[in-house]
């Protein structure tokens, strides 16, 4: 009986996973690649005239169409990967003839496992180059005469032409194309005591470094590809695990806000009288326009050093009286303008990238009118998952 459920077992491991793209994907990958390989043929046909098919239109193009068109995400689809690895696979091939033309089983396993190496050498690793590589090894004796003028008239003309019709296809039809990940600037590197910096909800860009690492085996899905999957789904466990908890359920309605011409003494006052952290600034509308924190009035007071502090807080403070300054006077100069607010109804888990990658600790809330209604702290946010998660277990 065990051993009829391992055969079942093994036999299923054979079956194709269940397709997650829908019938628009599939036809727009379809229709990319009639648009791909017409243009491909007909341009290069157009360029040396009528010299037979195989040598305006090579048979790995029909191979490098399915990953431009069908999977333009994958790293093994992008300009770069298909233009350098045809050509380095190529040129490889016409070398390997001219050295072991006589034996060409031989020439012909060299060709491939030397460009393999080439292209993981020259980060261009492409699939079809392999078939590149073949081809010009058992392409016959026109390609064998043809040499390596063959790797640059068809091949590298034919990659050229393609990786430019996947470049206006894709983005045509609303894809980003190249799918190159987007290197994020670099940062000081944390103290010993410090933990990693998170750029999602439970992991930190070196740990699934570390993790892709260990792996050690090339992924046919970019990194910045993997790193946005791991955090929807994590985004989904937090909310099948948490609920439809909202900001309106956890906030707190008696916000002290200030407006764009409150006096900096005035909102000083009130930051210390209630122990606060952060003022929002509305407009006559009550609309938020941004918000102020204790660190904008250092900032514009110009301390850098504990020393001279309480001075230079006071006569940032100190209103001058005059019309003109270049000091300033009102909450509005010293604001940040651009703060991050959250929807009365919005979820919860929809706040924790804002906290975790943007390190925010105050998020005012504002309605449908984008009025403002409460504010949220990253106390109350911990307090509430902590307290859910205490009632739920």
């Amino acid at each position: 009986m065990s051993s009829t459920l391992i055969s079942r077992e093994w036999l299923r491991s054979f079956l194709p996973a269940q397709p997650t793209v829908d019938k628009f994907e599939r036809m727009r990958s379809c229709a990319g690649a009639l648009f791909g390989i017409v243009l491909t043929g007909a341009i290069t046909y157009l360029y040396i005239g009528d010299a037979g098919a195989t040598a305006w239109l090579v048979a790995p193009m029909g191979a490098s169409a399915v990953l431009l068109f069908a999977v333009p995400a994958s790293p093994l689809a992008q300009p770069w990967s298909i233009i350098g690895g045809n050509l380095l696979a190529a040129l490889i091939g016409a070398t390997c003839v001219k050295i072991f033309g006589h034996a060409p089983i031989v020439a012909a396993g060299l060709a491939v496992s030397l460009a393999i190496g080439a292209m993981f050498m020259f980060r261009c690793i492409h699939p079809p180059s392999g078939a590149v590589a073949l081809t010009m090894v058992m392409g016959g004796p026109a390609v064998h005469a043809a040499g390596y003028s063959f790797a640059f008239v068809p091949v590298m003309l034919n990659s050229l032409i393609i990786a430019g019709a996947a470049l206006l296809y894709n983005n045509a039809v609303g894809r980003r194309y190249p799918h190159s990940p987007q290197m994020a600037p670099p940062t000081p590197a944390p103290k010993a005591a410090e933990a990693p910096a998170k750029t999602s909800l439970g992991f930190s860009a070196e740990e699934l470094d570390a993790v892709l690492k260990n792996y050690n085996q090339v992924l046919d899905v970019s990194r910045e590809d993997l790193e946005n999957i791991f955090i929807q789904v994590e985004a989904l466990a937090y909310r099948r695990r948490f609920g439809d908890m909202t900001c309106g359920d956890i906030m707190r309605t008696d916000v002290i806000a200030v407006e764009f011409g409150t006096y900096l003494d005035e909102a000083w006052r009130l930051l210390h009288t209630h122990k606060l952290k952060a003022l929002p600034v509305v407009d006559r509308g009550r609309r938020v326009i941004g918000i102020v924190t204790p660190i904008d009035f250092i900032e514009h007071a110009g301390v850098e050093t504990y020393v001279g502090f309480k001075g230079k807080i006071h006569h940032l403070l100190r209103r001058s009286g005059k019309t003109h300054d270049d000091k300033p006077e009102v909450v509005g100069q010293i604001m940040t303008d651009e703060a991050k607010t959250a929807g009365v109804n919005q979820s919860i888990i929809d706040l924790l990238p804002l906290i975790s990658e943007h390190g925010l600790r105050h998020i005012p809330v504002i309605d449908e009118d984008r009025k403002l209604v409460g504010m949220l702290t990253q106390a109350d946010m911990v307090n509430a998952l902590y307290g859910h998660k205490l009632i739920s277990g």
